[in-house]
């Protein structure tokens, strides 16, 4: 399964063949180049397992040679010993298979490192001795007679021929597997940078919530500081209407005492109780007096308390349609960031 190192880097060592190469294609162009160079071709992977069909396989190999565990026993063998010097060598090998065919090995790298190997050959570059080719029979437990009509078929090229076709393998091969891995880093990466952007539009569209939250928040206490002050100017005015009363009580306090004063000895008992209105007349206007300071000191800290909110209330909205601005543009870079992850991906 394919890996990414740190959320964004290919992992180099979870990538197969098929992540970076399409195996259609592949097998086309194995099979085209194949028949067309009349010389047999499959690719495997890093294990040695095909992850192509084999192209233009001989009858010498598919119908005799591999037709005995002996036979595939020996065919696994070189082709690993094969496919280890070319991993060793980062260049396509040719060497003789144990039938004594000219086989090569041709690596498919990404950045240095090995994904699997392109096996061709199954060509001679000389015309085959039958006796040796008996002896391999009756090694393998096949048809002498078979064995040497089928080996006289193969065809006969030279060893430079064989090296061309080996080094154009490799070429196209690695070629695609560039490619491959490249639109493998764009698409990992887009989909990182998807994945980033709409978790920071999700953030901004919550912190656009909670700024609409604010805004409305500020809106209600800046209502309820205006009702504060309302409620002040009233008291105010109550207050007014007592000194006023307080003032007329005094007045009143003042006449019955001089009635008092008038009717002697008799209206001495409603002289005290006139003394006792104006007493409670005039710390009324007092208390009066002193709310009024405390509400005038009130409405002077609600003034102040509505110009902060009034700025702050400003301030939050200026934030909100920032925020909104901020979370429009990041939307906008999302959606070019998902189409290009969808072009990344249209060629998978």
């Amino acid at each position: 399964m394919l890996k990414t190192n740190n959320d964004r880097d290919v992992d180099l060592n979870s990538i197969e063949i098929k992540d970076v190469i399409d195996i259609d294609l592949l097998q086309r162009f194995q099979d085209n180049f194949a028949e067309s160079m009349d010389i047999a071709s499959v690719t495997v992977d890093i294990n040695g397992r095909p992850v192509t069909r084999p192209s233009s396989y001989t009858d010498f190999c598919m119908k005799f040679t591999q037709s005995t565990k002996a036979g595939m026993d020996r065919c696994d063998e070189c082709h690993k010993k094969g496919g280890e010097e070319a991993a060793r060598t980062g260049r396509p090998y040719v060497y003789t298979c144990h039938a004594g065919l000219i086989d090569f090995a041709a690596p498919i790298l990404i950045e240095g490192r090995q994904i699997g190997t392109i096996l061709g050959g199954q060509i001679l570059n000389s015309s085959p001795e039958e006796s040796k080719y008996r002896e391999t029979a009756r090694e393998l437990g096949v048809s002498e007679n078979g064995y040497v009509e089928a080996v006289n078929k193969i065809k006969v090229t030279s060893e430079k021929s064989i090296r061309a076709a080996a080094e154009v393998l490799y070429i196209i091969a690695n070629a695609l597997s560039k490619i491959g891995y490249e639109e493998l880093k764009i698409r990992s990466m887009s989909q990182v940078l998807s994945d980033n952007f709409n978790q920071i539009s999700a953030t901004m569209e919550e912190l656009s919530a909670a700024s609409v939250n604010v805004t409305n928040n500020q809106h209600t206490l800046s209502e309820e500081i205006v009702n504060v002050k309302n409620i002040s100017t009233e008291i105010n005015a109550i207050l007014d209407s007592i000194k006023s009363i307080a003032d007329q009580t005094k007045m009143l306090g003042l006449n019955a005492a001089i009635e008092a004063a008038r009717a002697g000895e008799v209206g001495r008992g409603f002289g005290v109780v006139a003394t006792e209105i104006r007493s409670l007349s005039q710390n009324s206007k007092e208390t009066a007096l002193k709310i009024s300071e405390l509400t005038s000191k009130i409405e002077n800290s609600v003034d102040k308390t509505i110009d902060s909110s009034n700025s702050t209330l400003e301030n939050t909205e200026q934030q909100s349609a920032a925020i909104e601005e901020v979370t429009a543009t990041l939307q906008q870079i999302a959606e070019f960031t998902d189409t290009l992850n969808k072009l990344a991906n249209s060629h998978n």
